[in-house]
């Protein structure tokens, strides 16, 4: 049955979330008055609890967190792979019941039994010696049917269960012998007695009475295990309503992995990846925490949009970094980087030096960077419209490389020219919220990029015009610091305007640059910051400024 996504023939999916209340009525029709009644039921359920070999509580009790029950989960995993061997989907027909054994994929099951009377009292607790007779001639598959140490029965309905799941379903209507008996046995776990009693009630009711998120969790397990598609978004819908932890949202992460129906747990996987993303923006803040974040963790992070770093450059060198702390051997981090990690990085937005780089990266297999490197060479030559084009196609993938992040320091695309003197011209676009941004004295950067070996940037600044005394639009041109060595520069400011959208100078000088040093216009437009900004601003075209800057190195002088 994994992978299969089976729903109950009952269950509202288009549901709003805002419009969802754990008590609250819902489409389906509550039968919560059926429950273990004789006069509402055709079959009678027989649960055989099982005391496990080291865990024979019949809830949660203890596990008062996400983190208690995460651990619990493990030591019961661990448990069952001991004498594990058949699936749940396993089931035994004896003379005169249905017995079937309910266990995670990974647990053992213990077919067969003693027939039950049909005046059975329901709801009757057996406990058992563990010395009686084993009366089965079925195989245990590796479990001690001793070892049971309760016994329920409970009046049911079959088409209440069958309506609910498919897993029901197919057991009452598969047309052999065994459908047609009124017995049906169940055996579990004592860990899971209350999750199961949790989802039969729900069947019913299509509410749960626990409030906490460990015991949602396992009623979350128990109705995967069942094939109950509403009840798993059911327990996700509360899960997602309730305060979220780090901890919490990594166990969230591994629930599509964990269960067969992935699908009924996808908004609450989603909410934790936003979560993630929400929390750890800004890495800087939180190195240490997140370099020890595992896989899932680092995914829903370095695919946010809304990422606060400084550069694209900037992500791959984390995420490079990440990688060889937690895959030490090349294989292995060769492996997570080429199939999973490198589908985050958004390679078109990187600088050229640093794709130079990836070229050469060992990390990566040769063939993969390659590829890489090529795809975002491709994208930078495009032409700007044909550039948003393809962003807007890609909006709604799951990876979204082409979609530009909030960066600290803005992409430039940057021509270079060697003869017949050093040149590079550099563009950079910034839109109107960007811009908008600034007042009154906010300042943003571009990405560094290099002309005759130094590294230079570009900053556009809100700051005050010193004449007239009003906010305006100003654009500097930086070095940035290294060593004592001196650059004479002349370079130019344009921008596209309306009505012609063409490439204007605003303004032309020279400067002698030395380490550290910035030059530029404070009022670039010659206009004031409301004239510039205004809904009507010739600067702006389909929401984006414009802005061109050329350099040409005028001589180069050695230190003293």
């Amino acid at each position: 049955m994994r992978g299969s996504e089976n729903t109950d023939l009952f269950d509202p999916k288009t549901q709003m979330d805002s419009d969802f209340s754990r008590h609250g009525s819902s489409p389906d029709g509550d039968f919560g008055f059926a429950f273990n009644d004789s006069n509402f039921s055709d079959r009678l359920l027989r649960i055989e609890i099982m005391g496990g070999p080291s865990d024979s509580r019949t809830d949660v009790e203890g596990c008062t967190s996400i983190a208690d029950w995460a651990r619990h989960r493990k030591r019961r995993r661990e448990d069952f792979k001991k004498d594990s061997g058949v699936s749940i989907s396993d089931i035994v027909a004896c003379p005169e019941e249905q017995i079937l054994t309910d266990e995670q994929p990974d647990m053992d099951g213990c077919p067969g039994g003693e027939n039950l009377d049909d005046e059975g009292e329901a709801m009757v607790e057996e406990a058992l010696s563990g010395d009686e007779e084993d009366t089965t001639s079925e195989p245990s598959w590796g479990m001690d049917c001793s070892k049971v140490v309760r016994v329920k029965e409970l009046h049911i309905s079959s088409p209440i269960l069958a309506a609910k799941s498919p897993f029901f379903y197919k057991l009452f209507s598969n047309g052999m012998r065994e459908s047609e008996q009124r017995h049906v046995t169940l055996r579990i776990n004592a860990s899971e007695e209350a999750a199961l009693m949790e989802l039969l009630n729900f069947m019913y009711s299509n509410a749960v009475s626990v409030a906490t998120a460990p015991a949602l969790l396992d009623v979350l397990m128990a109705a995967d295990k069942f094939e109950v598609a509403s009840c798993m978004r059911y327990c996700s819908r509360l899960l997602r309503n309730m305060p979220m932890t780090p901890e919490s949202a990594l166990l969230y992460l591994e629930l599509p992995s964990s269960v067969l129906m992935a699908k009924a747990v996808q908004p609450l996987t989603d909410a934790a990846k936003q979560f993630l993303a929400a929390r750890y923006k800004d890495i800087t803040k939180f190195q240490e925490e997140v370099m020890s974040l595992p896989l899932a963790g680092i995914e829903a992070i370095v695919s946010s949009d809304d990422l606060q770093i400084a550069s694209e450059d900037a992500v791959y060198d984390f995420i490079l970094k990440w990688a060889r702390t937690q895959y030490p051997l090349l294989e292995e981090r060769r492996e997570i980087l080429g199939s999973r990690l490198a589908l985050s990085i958004r390679f078109p937005f990187m600088t050229c030096r640093k794709l130079k780089k990836v070229l050469t990266c060992s990390d990566f297999d040769h063939e993969i960077a390659s590829k890489l490197v090529l795809e975002a060479l491709f994208f930078k030559a495009e032409a700007p419209h044909r550039q948003r084009s393809l962003a807007s196609e890609e909006s709604a993938s799951v990876n979204r490389r082409l979609i530009e992040r909030a960066y600290k320091y803005r992409p430039v695309k940057v021509v270079e020219f060697e003869l017949p003197r050093p040149q590079c011209v550099v563009y950079l676009d910034l839109k109107r919220e960007e811009c908008a941004g600034l007042f009154p004295s906010g300042r943003v950067y571009s990405q560094a990029f290099h002309l005759g070996g130094q590294g230079f940037f570009l900053s556009a600044h809100c700051n005050m015009d010193q004449q007239s005394s009003f906010h305006c639009f100003g654009l500097f041109l930086g070095m940035q610091e290294k060593g004592s060595v001196s650059f004479g520069v002349d370079y130019e400011f344009s921008a596209r305007s309306k009505p012609t959208e063409d490439f204007t100078s605003k303004y032309k000088g020279n400067y002698t640059f030395t380490g550290g040093k910035a030059v530029g216009y404070r009022n670039l437009f010659g206009v004031p910051w409301t004239s510039f900004i205004a809904d009507d601003s010739t600067c702006f075209i389909n929401g984006i400024l414009h802005l061109r800057a050329e350099l040409t190195i005028k001589r180069s002088t050695d230190p003293q």
